[in-house]
């Protein structure tokens, strides 16, 4: 058992990179430490302890960590530097080099963190150890919950996955497919509406997998959650598409709190770079999917993962996935560039994309996507919206997001951060960043 001394008077700087995901599990790390007495360190001031929780989908990942470390040093010169999350796991060796980190923490030992603080109160505190486990050891689920400025409260309710897709390190990274009872997760949704929350958003590695570990199943935990009072609203995140079941299309469509949002990573829209990739779908179920939304939820805002410049894109096989994203009733794109990452299977795969080349068609997508943000947007002119209103202001205005995820504006007045009445916009702002 810690010292509980080891912690009197101590402050923490918290730094995350990556998905809500990392963000829930920070802000429950931060949590734990504050019930040990340690304190969130105030802006400017030098922290006793810092932790980062970092990411490693992409090259680019791993250097904004290794650049976080970096900086946290030098804010902190004399911190008890802990390093966690992807990273972490994936290059243990790599992340302990680097200067002034004194302990690299695996996915397993992560949300156990300040068990490891009593080693603040040694001498000669160690550095650049490492304490973490294979993959296969990677087996429990820590239950977190995140809040941010605007008013969303995400909720973990899955963790690892079991698919194994070319390019990616997750499963490496988080272990198998896990997740808390349904019971356990509308108690914690209890403790939300309890707290003033008014918004779920449900996250996780492979959330449509929920229940592997517990025998139960996403629409379960739906059903579950909608019957929760206090609670306006419930967003699922990413899902994907082979999990996505007509079933609980409908249930969302005809739910108390469910809303017509869905995120959906397609990756290509190509076929053949889908096999390349060993994704479990393909183009015609993927578009079937969102004929379904669409038919029960035409209001649904509809938005899609792309990868572009993976091995095996070739030009051809490009242009065919472009053809098929074109045609389908997306609302906006979230377009990543491929990274190479060590370890993947994707590196066996010949014909690699130019960095001009996969610059270009980035280009491509991203102009796409503006284009059907805009028309979806001008759509909902003339529409009532319930919006949650949420911190902030910018010339004046305030903003919050209506159910279908448009962001909507209107004169500033704090007194509504927090709550959710209704609005109907008449025009687009001049900066196309929300209705007004």
């Amino acid at each position: 058992m810690t010292d509980p001394t080891v912690f009197e008077h101590k402050t923490a700087a918290y730094y995350t990179l990556g998905c809500k995901l990392n963000f829930a599990e920070t802000s429950t790390i931060a949590r734990s430490l504050l019930e040990q007495g340690v304190r969130t360190a105030r802006e400017g001031e030098r922290a006793d302890i810092c932790v980062i929780n970092t990411c490693s989908v992409t090259e680019m990942a791993d250097r904004k960590c290794r650049n976080i470390i970096r900086k946290a040093h030098r804010e902190h010169p004399k911190a008890f530097i802990i390093v966690t999350g992807c990273y972490a796991q994936l290059s243990p060796e790599e992340v302990a080099r680097i200067d002034g980190v004194n302990l690299v923490l695996g996915t397993e030992q992560k949300l156990d963190l300040y068990l490891w603080l009593e080693r603040l109160s040694s001498e000669t505190p160690p550095l650049g150890e490492i304490e973490t486990t294979t993959t296969t050891e990677i087996k429990t689920f820590y239950g977190s919950i995140s809040t941010d400025e605007r008013t969303r409260h995400f909720l973990k309710v899955q963790d690892g996955c079991d698919y194994h897709c070319t390019y990616c390190t997750i499963p490496r990274a988080r272990g198998r497919s896990r997740n808390a009872p349904v019971a356990t997760l509308v108690e914690q949704a209890k403790q939300i509406a309890r707290s003033g929350g008014l918004e779920i958003v449900l996250t996780g590695v492979n959330i449509g997998d929920f229940g592997r570990s517990t025998g139960e199943s996403l629409l379960d935990l739906a059903r579950a959650l909608d019957r929760i009072e206090g609670i306006e609203r419930i967003r699922i995140s990413s899902i994907e598409p082979n999990l996505l079941s007509d079933e609980l299309i409908d249930f969302c469509a005809s739910s108390r709190a469910f809303v017509p949002h869905f995120h959906l990573p397609l990756q290509s829209g190509s076929d053949e770079v889908l096999r390349l990739m060993r994704r479990r779908y393909d183009t015609h179920l993927f578009a079937r999917r969102l004929e379904r939304i669409k038919s029960v939820w035409p209001e649904a805002f509809i938005g899609v993962d792309v990868i572009v410049g993976t091995r095996g894109e070739t030009e051809e096989l490009f242009e065919q996935s472009l053809d098929f994203i074109t045609s389908q009733p997306f609302s906006q794109l979230h377009v990543f560039t491929y990274s190479e990452r060590a370890g993947t299977a994707a590196l066996r795969i010949p014909h690699i994309v130019s960095p001009r080349e996969k610059q270009r068609r980035s280009q491509l997508l991203t102009h796409l996507s503006q284009e059907r943000l805009k028309a979806f947007y001008l759509s909902n002119i003339g529409r009532e919206h319930r919006v949650i209103w949420e911190m902030g202001q910018t010339e004046g205005w305030m903003t919050g997001l209506s159910d279908n995820y448009i962001r909507i504006g209107r004169s500033y007045d704090p007194s509504l951060v927090g709550t959710s009445s209704r609005l109907t916009p008449t025009a687009l702002h001049k900066s196309e960043a929300f209705l007004i």
